[in-house]
C-alpha cells in the first residue's frame, strides 16, 4: 500500500481513532450522506423516517444503522418531540476522505488559475493530529506533471464541509497520483459566512 514515499508520510499517527480508519460500509455510507444533506437544508434534527424515505429504506433498518453510527461517533442522538438525528463534525470528515462522488465539484488552483479537468478524489489530512507537520495529501483524476515543487495550490471548498484549503507543493506522490502540500491556510467557514480570497 505504502509505497512512493507514503508510508512515512503516515506515521507518527498514534490515535486508534484517526478518520481514515472509518471503513463505512456503502450503505452506511449513503445513510450518513442523506443525513448530513437533508440536516443542512433544514438546519435542525433529522428524523429517522426522512432518512429511510431519501435511501428508500425501512424506518427499522435507519434505526438499526444508526445505532452503528452513533457507536462511530458520526451521529448524535437529539431528543424530544423535534429530536431525531444528526451529523456530528467526525461524519463530515469520514465522507470528506473517502472517495468523493462529486469529485468535479472541488476546485483546484494552480499558482492562481483555475485548472480545469483536475478532480480531487481524495483529501487525506494525514497530519491533521501533528499541526508541525501540518500537511495534506491530494490525490487526483488526471495529470500531476505540471505541478512542481513550491508551486502554490489552493483546494476547495469541498462540497460537503466546505473546507478550503492554501498550501505550497511539497512533493509528489506519483504511485498515487497524489500532491502533498504543506498547509499555509485551511479554513471550513461557518453558515452564512463567505469563504475569504
Amino acid at each position: 500500500m505504502g509505497r512512493g514515499g507514503t508510508a512515512a508520510f503516515k506515521t507518527g499517527l498514534n490515535q486508534p481513532s484517526f478518520m481514515s480508519s472509518i471503513e463505512l460500509t456503502p450503505s452506511q455510507k449513503k445513510i450518513l450522506e442523506a443525513l448530513i444533506n437533508l440536516y443542512r437544508e433544514s438546519e435542525t434534527a433529522v428524523k429517522g423516517e426522512d432518512i429511510a424515505e431519501e435511501v428508500d429504506r425501512n424506518p427499522g433498518t435507519i434505526r438499526n444503522q444508526m445505532q452503528s453510527l452513533k457507536a462511530l461517533q458520526l451521529v448524535e442522538g437529539v431528543p424530544g418531540p423535534k429530536g431525531g438525528y444528526k451529523p456530528t463534525g467526525t461524519a463530515y470528515d469520514a465522507l470528506e476522505i473517502q472517495e468523493m462522488d462529486q469529485a468535479a465539484d472541488v476546485p483546484l488552483e494552480h499558482n492562481g488559475e483555475l485548472t480545469e479537468g483536475a478532480n480531487v478524489q481524495e483529501i487525506d489530512l494525514t497530519s491533521v493530529h501533528h499541526p508541525e507537520l501540518c500537511r495534506a495529501e491530494i490525490r487526483l483524476q488526471g495529470s500531476i506533471s505540471d505541478f512542481h515543487e513550491g508551486d502554490s495550490v489552493v483546494v476547495g471548498p469541498t462540497p460537503l464541509s466546505k473546507l478550503r484549503i492554501v498550501g505550497t507543493l511539497d512533493g509528489k506522490d506519483d504511485t498515487n497520483n497524489s500532491l502533498i502540500l504543506t498547509i499555509d491556510d485551511m479554513r471550513a467557514p461557518a453558515e452564512g459566512e463567505t469563504p475569504q480570497k
